[in-house]
């Protein structure tokens, strides 16, 4: 009896003793940041006086985008010529660049949108960028294909628009889904990344009206449509963000997709394969996370925002670029499988000739830059240094633009017939036309990084430990 009162007498001993391992949440902001102190960081950056470093990477980057506006006057004013697009590579440059920029805003959507719906807390402090990223992209990618009509001005033929020629669009080309499929994608992003922005709007309105800057004030309260935050705004923002996250969600494989079917649904060696529409969307996410961290990285440093981009956050995007990495890997490996298997001559002739032909330069840049480079990311090392993992990142944004270049030219290049074989090479108005396109988009990088918060100060308070109730204290 003693005995059994002894072992009963214990028993709670050994329960509080032995408890399952707790595993440690990684902290979404570091050093106990409060609300006051996010507002005013955030705030800080837009109501300090502009720095001379922003003055001169915006004069340099008007000065790049100043060779789009002149490659496209030129292009409007004496015709399609002056692009290096001849018999047989009638798709070149504007096509690689177009899709290169679609997947370059792919990384916003999904990160807003997919991993807001997934209730991923890391987010908060990337996606307010990463949505801005994905209009800017978008607007650079628009470029390519509107001019390459030629007659830009008959472009609106591309919509459904009743006109006095009868002329209508022909809806089972691809070509016809894209202008739907990326218009679409816009106009969602620009919505669903406004939304965003009003409870930021807000507060900065409060402030400079605060400060006496009553101009500034009067144009973020426009903005703000009445904000107050009250209750009922709350929940009907809520409500309204949920449901563009789930719009936005088959948007980001859609637009990717149907960007595919301008390749998979032709009888080219190379482009008819069913494996590019789930390899271009694990593609464009890979090069738009590679995009995030080349534009958040220098960000974090130049505004010291180590306390709100954390290394977690870093080995996150890194480990997603990891992932998506290794699948277009993958993709590369089972396209020449599928065109050995498959026993067509001309397919296999392609994948040999990519590998080995005269685009191999290319090729073997492609692979490096795409399927070598994110494999340092297993290493947490690698992701600890800051300037490797930029490095990093540029080298899978040049080895996706590389894939596009590859799909593309190797497998117009050497067509059917080996009379019309060529070789192509851009000329001088596409190469500066292109280059300008990074000056376009770093001009409205930089005027959204001067007037708009970079991150969403309500989202970012919601994953602060004050916001956590149990924060500093010890619970069983």
């Amino acid at each position: 009896m003693a005995h059994s009162e002894t072992a009963t007498a214990a028993a709670p001993a050994i329960l509080n003793e032995v408890k399952p391992a707790e595993l440690p949440r990684p902290a979404l902001i570091n050093n106990h940041r409060d609300f006051a102190w996010i507002t005013d960081k955030i705030c800080g950056i837009l109501e300090e006086k502009t720095p001379t470093w922003w003055w001169w990477c915006f004069a340099a980057a008007c000065f790049v985008a100043s060779f789009t506006v002149a490659g496209i006057i030129y292009l409007v004013a004496t015709g399609i010529g002056v692009w290096g697009h001849r018999s047989p590579v009638n798709w070149a440059w504007d096509i690689v660049n177009f899709v290169f920029w679609i997947g370059i805003g792919h990384a916003g959507t999904l990160i807003s949108a997919i991993l807001c719906l997934l209730r991923q807390k890391w987010r908060t402090s990337i996606n307010r960028a990463a949505e801005a990223m994905t209009i800017f992209a978008v607007v650079c990618a628009g470029i390519f294909p509107v001019f390459h009509v030629g007659r830009v001005w008959y472009a609106w033929f591309l919509f459904p628009i009743p006109n006095y020629n009868q002329i209508w669009q022909n809806f089972r080309s691809p070509l016809e889904w894209d202008v739907f499929a990326v218009s679409t994608y816009g106009t969602v992003s620009v919505l669903f990344w406004y939304v965003g922005l009003i409870p930021d709007l807000a507060t900065l309105r409060d402030r400079f009206a605060a400060a006496g800057k009553r101009l500034r004030a009067r144009i973020y309260g426009f903005f703000a449509m009445g904000w107050r935050g009250s209750n009922r705004h709350w929940s009907n923002y809520e409500m309204a963000y949920l449901i563009l996250a789930g719009i936005a969600t088959p948007l980001v494989l859609s637009v990717h997709t149907v960007v595919s079917f301008d390749f998979a649904v032709s009888l080219i060696p190379g482009w008819h394969t069913t494996i590019f529409p789930p390899y271009f969307v694990a593609g464009a996410i890979f090069s738009g996370f590679g995009m995030v961290l080349t534009l958040m990285l220098p960000l974090r440093a130049i505004y010291k925002l180590e306390d709100l981009v954390t290394q977690y956050h870093i080995d996150c995007m890194c480990k997603i670029a990891l992932a998506t990495g290794t699948m277009v890997g993958y993709a590369y490996a089972m396209e020449f499988f599928i065109a050995w298997y498959g026993a067509n001559p001309y397919e296999g002739f392609t994948f040999i000739n990519r590998a080995f032909g005269p685009y191999a330069w290319a090729y073997w840049t492609m692979i490096t830059c795409n399927v070598i480079t994110p494999q340092f990311f297993w290493f947490k090392k690698v992701r600890q240094n800051t300037a490797m993992v930029w490095i990093l990142s540029i080298f899978i944004n040049v080895g996706m633009w590389f894939e596009r270049f590859v799909i593309i030219a190797t497998s117009l290049t050497r067509d059917f017939l080996p009379s019309s074989w060529g070789y192509y090479s851009p000329s001088i108005v596409e190469i500066f036309t292109f280059f300008g396109t990074f000056g376009v988009f770093s001009v409205l990088f930089l005027l959204f990084i001067r007037f708009l918060p970079i991150m969403p100060m309500a989202e970012l308070k919601a994953v602060s430990p004050q916001a956590d109730p149990h924060a500093g204290h010890e619970h069983h």
